[in-house]
């Protein structure tokens, strides 16, 4: 019954009353944004997405919104469910079904049966274009929607989680749709993962905790582009901060960036603030757990919450009380120590902040907008494997944002453009 009201209702959201406070945080976020301002005035004009669907998985956040604007003044039809359970923001939806005539399925606190209920409700849209936030919705397509792929011009993926997945799909010959690693772009991953959820993470774990960075030792877990922004800001914030890597060359550049590195359980005993940025699973487990001070704090920023080994926390626990503030949980270890998990190991910068700042999804959203149109204007010659955001959107989205920050740079005369294209003219 409730699925047939959904359909029958084209959107499934808390309380479609909040969308005029939704409307008002979505306009807030545009200021912000005028990359995608400056695409949304040319979609409206030349409409490169007329007659296209696009089903899009995505964190529904304010931020989302303006692209979801920006594609439908392309002329685009548009659905969208969240990709996190905890990253939905219940006034925005409301806005984006009232106020953009976007069909919306998405609820904060959404349980898993209703998360991919709605990842299916997009998915019934019978999209020529998906795109994605952590490849659930492509995941599902290949596994229960198969008679929709050969409807999909492309697909684009826009974290790092989402690329680990989709590239072992193309690894193993299971990937059956173009996929555009929009994640991969430059102006994506060293802003939006950098900048972004560096200054986002530490606003969410300060919202959920009103914990004070200086003097406290923080433990960042991974230093791909979101661990090392996040790693210089909880620095910044005047914390010690040790790096824990797999990685050999990631190791030596935190190293070499200044921080402590060692291993996890090393760190274990020293750390006030855990934060896992990864991408990977189990990344703290119970032997970490163990050897962690009483009142230590655990978080996550990667996309899922795999990356706590919270089964292992909650075999370990004697007692565990929900909601001592909220988004945060407190499990009381058998020898009387206390271990405090934030926003139930979900993305703590969605789950108890807002997300990245509006003008850094300004550049990842303008690249998603404009990878769309890429793929319509390309469409049935797009192969099924992962392909880089071409090289001239990267550059155009980087020029746009200069333009709209009032900067100017130098461009190459001739003869510059003839010696880096020659190679006879030496000392």
């Amino acid at each position: 019954m409730e699925e047939k009201e959904k359909e029958r209702k084209g959107y499934d959201v808390k309380d479609i009353g909040l969308a005029e406070s939704g409307f008002k945080k979505t306009l807030w976020a545009d200021r912000f944004m005028p990359v995608l301002a400056l695409i949304r005035e040319r979609f409206n004009r030349e409409k490169p997405l007329k007659g296209v669907k696009i089903s899009c998985c995505l964190h529904v956040t304010s931020e989302t919104a303006n692209l979801m604007r920006t594609l439908r003044a392309g002329g685009a039809e548009l659905s969208l469910c969240a990709s996190n359970p905890l990253s939905t923001q219940d006034e925005v939806a409301a806005a984006l079904v009232k106020h953009f005539e976007v069909k919306t399925f998405a609820v904060k606190g959404e349980d898993n049966k209703r998360y991919y209920s709605h990842i299916e409700s997009v998915l019934k849209e019978n999209p020529n274009i998906t795109i994605d936030d952590g490849a659930d919705l492509v995941s599902t397509l290949h596994t229960r929607y198969k008679p929709l792929i050969p409807r999909i011009l492309a697909s684009m993926e826009e974290t790092t989680t989402g690329m680990v997945r989709l590239r072992a799909m193309e690894r193993d010959g299971s990937l059956k749709v173009p996929v555009i690693a929009v994640n991969d772009a430059n102006t994506k991953h060293f802003f939006d993962n950098r900048y972004g959820t560096g200054q986002s993470t530490v606003d969410g774990i300060i919202r959920a905790t009103n914990i004070l960075f200086a003097g406290k030792t923080v433990v960042c877990c991974g230093y791909g582009w979101c661990g090392r922004g996040f790693a210089t800001r909880a620095r910044g914030m005047g914390a010690t901060v040790i790096v824990t890597e797999v990685d050999p060359l990631r190791a030596l550049e935190a190293v070499m960036d200044g921080f402590l590195v060692m291993p996890l359980e090393e760190a274990s005993p020293l750390g006030d603030i855990f934060c896992t940025l990864t991408g990977c699973k189990s990344v703290i487990r119970s032997e970490h757990f163990s050897r962690m001070k009483d009142g230590a704090i655990v978080c996550n920023s990667g996309h899922f919450n795999v990356e706590i080994d919270i089964p292992a926390l909650e075999r370990m626990s004697s007692k565990i009380e929900r909601g001592v503030r909220p988004y945060i949980d407190r499990y009381e270890l058998r020898d009387g120590r206390s271990i405090f998990l934030l926003g139930e190991g979900r993305l703590i910068n969605l789950a108890a902040a807002e997300g990245h700042p509006p003008s850094v999804m300004d550049m990842s959203f303008a690249i998603q907008a404009l990878c769309a149109e890429y793929a319509a204007k390309n469409a049935g010659k797009l192969k099924a494997c992962v392909y880089s955001v071409p090289k001239e959107i990267d550059n155009e989205v980087a020029s746009l944002k200069l333009k709209s920050m009032g900067v100017k740079i130098d461009t190459l005369n001739d003869e510059q453009k003839r010696y880096l294209s020659s190679w006879e003219e030496g000392t």
